[in-house]
């Protein structure tokens, strides 16, 4: 595995924060938030086009929109592992 850090975010502690890493073998993005309330679950399986329950194996996350851009940055490192 070939975690790439990208950034965490910048108005929170450098112990519990959303953070975001490119793997860039695997070409994937790897996200750490804060995990989602049953309420905020429950609407993301009510508003899912699969309307299935989400995995036991899968979580819902939240990311400040303040993290975009280096969402993009870890998108556009995956994107160029793929062209390597």
């Amino acid at each position: 595995m070939a975690l790439r850090f990208v950034g965490i975010d910048p108005n929170t502690d450098l112990e519990h924060c959303p953070t975001v890493w490119a793997d860039v073998e695997a070409r994937e993005l790897v996200l750490q938030g804060w995990k989602g309330s049953p309420e905020l679950r429950a609407a993301c399986e009510a508003s899912s086009p699969a309307k299935g329950t989400i995995p036991d194996n899968e979580e819902v996350i939240r990311i400040p929109a303040r993290m975009v851009p280096m969402i993009r940055e870890a998108c556009d490192a995956v994107e160029r592992s793929a062209v390597q």
